[in-house]
């Protein structure tokens, strides 16, 4: 599983022209699942993004988990971030799990963190979504479960 987390003022997910998530200060967090992928995976991300010290702290470190701030997840499937670009001109989705077992994990994913307490929004499986983000920092991560 790969995720690219970006710290966020707020961000939203629009699918046909209607709002289906939003959230104020937090993460938002796009999500690809891979072929051999596991429940052990979205588990250790889930720990992961959660326990993640990105936010300052009172002296303007990076100190503060999303917990410490009361911050929400806003988790939006992608698979296109296990796209390789290596040959050629056009991505290959080739490492990408099929679209059921994808969707199985992305929903235990948000199930995770919802179980950790995390508020958590999420986009549609399989939309053609559009999102929106005020990236705070900026701060981009990327983090991978394996």
């Amino acid at each position: 599983m790969k995720a690219v987390v970006q710290r966020v003022a707020k961000a939203s997910v629009d699918v046909g022209g209607e709002r289906i998530a939003a959230i104020g200060r937090g993460l938002l967090v796009l999500l690809g699942v891979a072929a051999g992928d596991a429940e052990r995976d979205a588990e250790f991300l889930a720990e992961k993004i959660a326990g993640l010290r990105i936010f300052e702290d009172g002296d303007g470190k990076m100190n503060l988990s999303l917990r410490d701030v009361g911050g929400q997840i806003l988790v939006v499937s992608q698979f296109t971030l296990l796209g390789d670009c290596r040959k050629g001109k056009r991505p290959s989705f080739t490492s990408a799990a099929p679209p059921g077992e994808a969707e199985r994990l992305y929903e235990y994913f948000a199930r995770r963190l919802k179980d950790m307490g995390v508020p958590i929004q999420t986009g549609r499986f399989r939309a053609m979504m559009d999102v929106a983000l005020v990236n705070e920092g900026p701060v981009t991560l990327i983090v991978e479960s394996r």
